[in-house]
């Protein structure tokens, strides 16, 4: 379960510098918001992770099942941390991986195929891990016998869930605090991607006139 956890979140930060090698405004404050939304959302994984261990001392998929007939608001909390992790609508998630792949379909309408695959996939083998330890009837005595989140739990999980609906449903303030920064660079890059386009442009201009210029001198020449 934790491992398959630290997977997403290698996939998270792939997708985060996707968007910011965009070089474009859409898609590094993706990149941007990505960030924000990978420290929330894995971290509100680990710790919901943390809360298994704690009371079955075991983080193996095969030794959790029907988890959400014991303890309904863990279900709750994990469910929602795992749709903000796949990028539902209304949830942190969707906002990031929307803004990097517009971003990087300006730039590469290839790369962002393969990321929109790749947001498939991760969707995939997350609704799986829902679907192994919280459906199905439980199977072991420490399963039926789990006992739920209490309030220390759920008052540190609940910011958390309430960050993952905020920057879903209203990212604006986010996206203002960036933007001037966010053009800025992009601006400069773009600066600098100019000047080194005329720069090569130059030398391929130079390099033909002298070579038309070696092609015509024995001819004079004679």
């Amino acid at each position: 379960m934790k491992r398959l956890i630290a997977y997403s979140s290698v996939s998270h930060m792939g997708f985060l510098m996707l968007g910011i090698f965009a070089l474009n405004v859409e898609g590094i404050s993706g990149g941007i918001i990505q960030m924000i939304n990978h420290g929330v959302t894995t971290g509100a994984l680990f710790l919901l992770v943390g809360i298994i261990y704690e009371r079955r001392h075991t983080r193996e998929i095969a030794a959790l099942k029907g988890l959400s007939t014991t303890i309904p608001v863990f279900a709750v909390f994990f469910g929602i941390t795992m749709f903000s992790s796949i990028g539902l609508p209304g949830l942190n998630g969707f906002v990031g991986e929307f803004l990097i792949l517009v971003g990087m379909f300006k730039t590469s309408v290839t790369y962002a195929a393969f990321a929109v695959l790749g947001i498939i996939l991760g969707a995939a083998y997350m609704l799986w891990l829902y679907q192994r330890t919280m459906f199905g009837t439980p199977d072991t005595p420490e399963n039926q016998t789990m006992r739920d989140m209490n309030y220390r739990e759920i008052g540190y999980m609940l910011p958390l869930v309430i960050l993952m609906f905020w920057i879903g449903l209203y990212p604006r303030p986010y996206l203002n605090l960036m933007q001037p920064t966010v053009q800025h660079y992009v601006t400069k890059m773009q600066e600098r991607q100019q000047a080194a386009q005329s720069e090569t442009d130059s030398v391929q201009t130079t390099r033909q006139v002298r070579a038309m210029t070696s092609a015509t001198a024995p001819t004079e020449g004679r």
